[in-house]
């Protein structure tokens, strides 16, 4: 099922915490930021994580990720981090994000996250509602 959902896009500034000693922002940092920006997506949509665990019984998780690193982002940048819905399926989503500076494209993903059991993390079809929205956004 594909989605005509816009773009969700959430500015983030480097901090120092954020570089290596050279003031670049190490590589594991950008994971960070797109789950920061996908979390509020969710947010922007209704859905807090602790409600999924408490109301609806799941979390997400990211089942496979594919990341393009094509231009360093610096000490005290502000980014751009922009998440799509690229498909929606019974269980998972697949959102591509990108990483601008200024409209510079930094950082290019395609992530797949599922939607599992918070007790036994057995895979498990998204909530109805929470479905709804992501189509409806």
């Amino acid at each position: 099922m594909r989605s005509s959902s816009p773009h969700f896009n959430w500015p983030i500034r480097v901090y120092y915490e954020d570089t290596d000693a050279g003031g670049v922002v190490y590589h594991s940092n950008y994971l960070n930021f797109m789950e920061r920006a996908r979390t509020e997506w969710l947010r922007a949509l209704g859905f807090e994580q602790p409600e999924l665990k408490d109301n609806f019984g799941v979390i997400i998780v990211v089942h496979s990720m594919t990341v393009a690193f094509k231009r360093p982002a610096m000490f005290n940048d502000v980014l751009e981090v922009a998440c799509e819905v690229l498909k929606i399926g019974h269980g998972s989503i697949e959102m591509g994000q990108k990483i601008t500076r200024q409209g510079e494209l930094l950082i290019e993903a395609q992530v797949k996250a599922a939607f599992v059991n918070a007790a036994n993390f057995k895979p498990v079809g998204i909530p109805a509602s929470i479905k709804q929205a992501m189509l409806q956004s």
